[in-house]
């Protein structure tokens, strides 16, 4: 089933790529419920929806499209959710913002099905998904020193360095020590294990309590987000929601996209230029992101994490078989994880870090061309800045046409990209607020 002699490749191997894997992405269990749970959202509702979309587009990732990549609730798409979505927009629950993920993860499934999503990845400019991808990672960081007060409000200057005696800055800064450390010596789930670090250090100094104790059987206290699929749409008319169901839609298409293409040329899978079974591959993340919807969680993508399994020898779907086995029996670990989420300085410093991971793609802009680069420089800052990655989105998007026009390379921008442009003014002139 999965030709491992085709692939040079073994049931050991395959297993053991599998595990280390999922160490390294299993963070997200902790971190996706703790940034939700800002939208109101209950962990236990989230941790489960987590595991559960997971499991939907790891094993469809392994069963259909055969690829050594695992599919879970991708970083920034859930800040996005929750401050900019949910935060933002007065009258706008959760439960609404979850109709919207609906909407936009059906819509990706048509997408997936057709050459379309492919043909809207090329038509985004290479430094706009550059800008895109460090704008959100440096977002995240931002939230994380907020949470933990290293960064504090400021009334003078917006925000200052907070009081570094403080247990949580203290914790957060050794945590982050740690973890960095583990990274620097090259230790697979490098992330997972500084947490654990962190944990047990939050443990002995009185700051963490298991109360609850550690296993229990996974549970959704509301049941299903999403009940009727025709309510789910209504939701989006009535609350006008197009601009968010567009900006997930944006965001997540490159970045699974991408991250895919690029673990499978790591892995040696590509056919020259092109991703064999690319359809089916592509609609793991889209079916997963309706899924997740349906029980509470934020849209899933592609873990670039993905990568650390195909170095251990990962070549096949059977290392995503063995990520989604993994998930299923995290699932009873619900007490131990909500303990753990109740200190943010346990999960700040993963959180930190994937964002200064994020930020790296800024090496990538073309930053000698003020037409390529401003666009890209006008996302990044405006993204922590303004609390809103769509707000950051929609202001890259609508300068990079018109500093393209404006030194005449107008031929250069795609259609689509005057359409994006258009839609996104329409957003920040008419439907603010």
């Amino acid at each position: 089933m999965f030709r491992l002699q085709e692939n040079q490749t073994s049931i050991k191997t395959e297993v053991l790529a599998g595990i280390t894997t999922f160490f390294t992405m299993v963070y997200i269990v902790v971190v996706n419920p703790v940034i939700l749970s800002d939208a109101g959202v209950p962990f236990n509702q989230v941790f489960t929806a987590t595991i559960i979309a997971s499991v939907v587009g790891t094993l469809w990732m392994a069963l259909f499209a055969n690829y050594p990549i695992a599919i879970a609730p991708g970083m920034g798409l859930n800040a996005y959710f929750t401050y900019s979505v949910v935060g933002a927009h007065q009258g706008i629950s959760y439960q609404t913002a979850f109709a919207a993920v609906f909407v936009a993860g059906l819509i990706f499934v048509i997408l997936s099905l057709t050459p379309l999503r492919e043909k809207l990845i090329e038509a985004i400019p290479e430094n706009l998904k550059y800008g895109i991808t460090a704008g959100i990672g440096l977002f995240i960081a931002f939230i994380s020193l907020r949470l933990t007060k290293i960064i504090v409000a400021d009334p003078s200057n917006l925000v200052k360095l907070g009081n570094l005696h403080e247990k949580s800055v203290v914790l957060t800064i050794v945590g982050l020590a740690i973890t960095l450390i583990l990274m620097s010596f090259r230790v697979n789930g490098a992330l997972f294990f500084g947490m654990i670090v962190t944990g047990i250090i939050a443990f002995f100094t009185g700051q963490i309590h298991f109360k609850e104790g550690f296993v229990a059987l996974p549970s959704l206290p509301e049941g299903l987000m999403i009940a009727n699929p025709f309510t789910a749409l209504t939701d989006v008319v009535h609350y006008s929601l197009y601009a968010v169901v567009f900006s997930f839609i944006l965001v997540t298409i490159f970045d699974t996209t991408g991250t895919m293409v690029g673990v499978a040329n790591q892995a040696g899978l590509m056919k020259g230029d092109k991703l064999p079974r690319a359809r089916h591959a592509l609609l793991s993340d889209s079916i997963a992101t309706a899924v997740g919807a349906m029980f509470g969680t934020s849209p899933t993508t592609a873990f670039i994490e993905s990568t650390s399994g195909v170095a251990a020898g990962g070549r096949t779907g059977l290392t995503s078989l063995t990520v989604a086995a993994l998930f299923i029996l995290s699932a009873f670990f619900g007490p131990l994880v909500s303990a753990v989420s109740g200190i943010s300085a346990i999960t700040a410093p993963a959180l930190i870090i994937v964002g200064s991971l994020m930020m790296g793609s800024i090496a990538k802009i073309r930053w000698n061309e003020l037409d390529e680069a401003f666009p890209a420089f006008l996302t990044i800052l405006s993204m922590p800045l303004t609390s809103s990655i769509s707000t950051g989105i929609a202001l890259g998007f609508i300068s990079y046409p018109l500093l393209k026009t404006a030194r005449g390379k107008w031929r250069e921008v795609h259609l689509l990209v005057w359409v994006f442009a258009v839609l996104f003014f329409i957003q920040l002139a008419f439907l603010q607020g």
